[in-house]
Order: structure tokens, then C-alpha cells, then sequence
């Protein structure tokens, strides 16, 4: 029963069997045919065992290995790699065919390879998750054969693997790599003039390039015959939270991710970014309830905290309730906050039934209300109209795109800071607007 499992005839088998049968009807016609075509099956017949002996005598001629990243990336490319060997006396072609997990829905996944003898080879690809949780792989099919091609034999490798997505922490390493005080420009992120810094000093130090010169201790240079520049703290750090709306509202799908997990990748680069310069970052998730609340310090488990925290955010489709968001805020929040808070708004009737709570929140927080383009919009609005139909459809898409407007102009008039973005600028806008307010001392 285990051969027969694992017992396959290729296809070539096949062809060549069909061609000689064709070769037995015509020799009905022509009689020399029949000769021929009984000298191809009996060289066929000895092909074919001869390459049912090759490919099966020995055991574990062929070892592979799955190698998985411990956690996968949601909505980066994340990379797989598989590890083969072929122990044969002679070259092999291997037909890959590896059970990924069901979220990816690609049902003809196959890679096609040939290994020589003795030799190890590795294989990797890519895969990108659209939404978090557990990702299961089942196992790992091999099926080998010779350069005959007309059996193969079938391995099977690393059964049943499960990997947890988490939010994007390729992004955050990414945005680690950016020096934001110095190469900001590179990278899209805007360069602010901070107003002033407190005056506690901290201590003396070396000077380096990108260095405030008139910091510069000059009698210190002086004694040390080198440059050297008095380093000043901040007065305290500043509690941060991210506020994510996890509502009905943020399920709508952008490039293959939903806006809740753009704002969760957002989220956990920008609490990085907080910490880095030297605030505390929390967050909390809310719709009808108040869940994954993470209490804003500066602990060094303070990132593994969020990340979890992030990672078991789980959407529904409920409608917002702010009355109840104000309403923990206030109890449990009390110390004044930079408040930025992922949410959208598609019309302003929408945003006029929330204003009240947004407002009383503003009293006593710094709040930032961050929502999102309608790029689907943006595409008609750009495209030519060319019939009646399309002059509608574009007359509408310009009034939806003006609406999301008034919201920002809107929350500006009741001192509300606002951020309208498209989904793949959230984080760069996010990080540029915390720098601003941060070096207009507004926390």
C-alpha cells in the first residue's frame, strides 16, 4: 500500500503509450506498422521497469526541509526556503509541491527543478499575508524522477507547520534604519525646526555631525583640544497612545490589506518611533468595546508588549461607539496625552454625530484624527469621462473627494488636528506629524 501511495506514471508514459497504439491501428492499413509498433512496446516495457528500479531501489534517496522565519510579516514579502538533497548516482528532476496555507488560495503552486547527484540545492519563495493569525502549511510533496521521465516516486516532508503573522515588523526594522534626525529628507519624512529644548543639562559628549553648534561647550574644547557639545534632556517624556477603530468602518480593502491592518503596521512603527525619542507608547483598540489596552511607559519589554497586543486585534463589524471610547479615556487616561487615532470618516454627516465626543476629548488630550483617501476615487475622478454615465461617476467621486476635505477643514475649527492619507503614506505622515508637534513643544 505505502509503493502504490507513493507510485506515480508521468505523463511521457502516456504519450508514448497512445503513439504506439496509434501505430497498431494503422498497421491494419499498412502491414509493415505492426512490427514496429510491437518493437516500441517491448522497448517501453524494459524502459519502464528499468526506471521503476532506479527511482526505487534505496530508501530516503531524496531529503528535503521547510525553513520558516519564526513569525511571518503581514503585508511584506516574506521569505520560505526549501532545503533539497539528492543522494541518487545520477541527476534528478524534482516536481515541488507545497501545501501553503489556505489564506493565499493559490491551489496550483509547483516548482520544477533538477538537482545532480550527490548534490544539495536551495529553493526559496516568497509569500505575502494579507491579514493576521495562524498560517498552517501542510506537507511538503517531492515527486522525483529520471531523465527517462516515465515513473516517479513521491516523498513526502515537514508535515503540518504553523506560523504566526504578526503586524509588520519588517516595516518597523525598516523604519529603524532611518536616521530621522539627520536623513529625513531621504527617506520622505519632513525635516522640522524645533522651537527650543529645555535647558537641564545632561551631560557633556563628543561632537558629531548633525550636532546643534551652539551647543558647543567651548571651554571643554578648549581643555580637551576637540570638539565637545553640553547634551540637554527633554523635561519629561510624553505618554503616547494609539487609538485604533476596529469598527465596520476600517474593513474596507486596499491593495490586498484592509485599513485596520494598515493602521495596526502604522501603529507599531510609530510607537517604536515614540520610544525612540524618549516618550511612552500605549495603545488601546476600540468599537463597541475598549480591548487590547497597553498602558503608555517606557519599559525595554515595552515593544513586545505592543506587538502582541497588535497581533490579537481582532476587527468586526459593528458600528463605532466614541460615547464609550470618551468615556474610558477619560477614567483611565489622566494624564494629558498625544492621542492619534485611526479611524475614517466617508461623509461628513459621519463625522457631525462623532464631533461632540471628539471634541470633549480635545479638552483635555492633544488629539490627532487620522483617516484615509478613497484612492478608488482619486482613479475616477482622473480618468476620462467619456460617456453620460462616466460624467455622473465622476461628478460624484469629485464630490466624495470634496467631502473628505471638509472633514479635515471641519476638525481644524474645533483645534483638532487631522491627517488625510492614503493608505500607503500612513506611517511616513503619521511619524511626520508626531516630529511636528513634538518640535512645536505642543506635547
Amino acid at each position: 500500500m505505502t509503493l502504490l501511495k507513493s507510485f506515480y506514471i508521468q505523463p511521457r508514459f502516456f504519450y508514448v503509450g497512445i503513439s504506439i497504439v496509434v501505430l497498431f491501428a494503422l498497421s491494419y492499413f499498412v502491414s509493415v506498422l505492426f512490427n514496429v509498433a510491437q518493437l516500441l512496446l517491448f522497448i517501453l516495457a524494459l524502459l519502464f521497469l528499468f526506471d521503476f528500479l532506479i527511482i526505487f531501489i534505496g530508501k530516503n534517496k531524496i531529503v528535503a526541509t521547510r525553513i520558516l522565519p519564526d513569525k511571518f510579516s503581514n503585508g511584506d514579502k516574506n521569505t520560505v526556503v526549501l532545503k533539497l538533497t539528492n543522494q541518487y548516482s545520477f541527476s534528478t528532476h524534482l516536481e515541488i509541491i507545497d501545501e501553503i496555507p489556505v489564506q493565499f488560495q493559490i491551489r496550483d503552486f509547483k516548482i520544477n527543478t533538477c538537482v545532480s547527484s550527490g548534490k544539495a540545492k536551495e529553493i526559496s519563495y516568497q509569500l505575502k499575508p494579507t491579514e493576521r493569525g495562524e498560517y498552517h502549511f501542510g506537507k511538503l510533496n517531492i515527486y522525483t524522477c529520471s531523465v527517462l521521465k516515465l515513473v516517479a516516486k513521491r516523498y513526502m516532508f515537514c508535515h503540518h507547520t504553523m506560523v504566526p503573522t504578526y503586524p509588520s515588523f519588517l516595516q518597523l526594522k525598516a523604519f529603524e534604519l532611518l536616521n530621522i534626525n539627520k536623513n529625513a529628507l531621504e527617506y520622505g519624512l519632513k525635516k522640522t525646526r524645533r522651537l527650543g529644548h529645555s535647558m537641564e543639562f545632561e551631560q557633556i559628549k563628543d561632537y558629531v555631525t548633525g550636532d546643534d553648534l551652539r551647543t558647543i561647550n567651548w571651554k571643554a574644547t578648549a581643555k580637551k583640544n576637540q570638539l565637545m557639545v553640553n547634551q540637554f534632556q527633554d523635561e519629561k517624556s510624553q505618554p503616547v497612545y494609539t487609538l485604533i477603530d476596529k469598527g465596520r468602518v476600517m474593513k474596507m480593502p486596499f491593495e490586498g490589506l484592509s485599513l485596520l491592518d494598515y493602521a495596526i503596521n502604522s501603529a507599531l512603527v510609530i510607537s517604536n518611533v515614540v520610544l525612540k525619542k524618549h516618550d511612552k507608547a500605549g495603545m488601546l483598540s476600540f468599537s463597541k468595546r475598549i480591548e487590547n489596552i497597553v498602558a503608555a511607559e517606557r519599559r525595554n519589554a515595552q515593544m513586545q508588549l505592543i506587538l502582541e497586543s497588535l497581533y490579537n486585534v481582532k476587527t468586526d463589524f459593528f458600528e463605532t461607539d466614541f460615547s464609550r471610547l470618551y468615556g474610558n479615556i477619560k477614567r483611565h487616561i489622566t494624564q494629558r496625552s498625544l492621542l492619534l487615532m485611526y479611524t475614517n470618516f466617508e461623509t461628513l454627516d459621519g463625522l457631525e454625530r462623532q464631533l461632540p465626543y471628539l471634541k470633549a476629548i480635545n479638552k483635555s488630550h492633544l488629539l490627532v484624527v487620522i483617516f484615509f483617501k478613497n484612492t478608488e476615487l482619486n482613479k475616477i475622478i482622473q480618468t476620462k469621462a467619456n460617456t453620460v454615465k462616466d460624467v455622473y461617476n465622476k461628478v460624484i467621486a469629485e464630490k466624495f473627494a470634496f467631502e473628505k476635505r471638509l472633514i479635515v477643514n471641519e476638525l481644524k475649527k474645533y483645534g483638532i488636528h487631522a491627517i488625510l492619507t492614503s493608505p500607503e503614506h500612513l506611517t511616513i505622515n503619521t511619524i511626520n506629524k508626531y516630529l511636528e508637534l513634538k518640535a512645536r513643544g505642543l506635547l
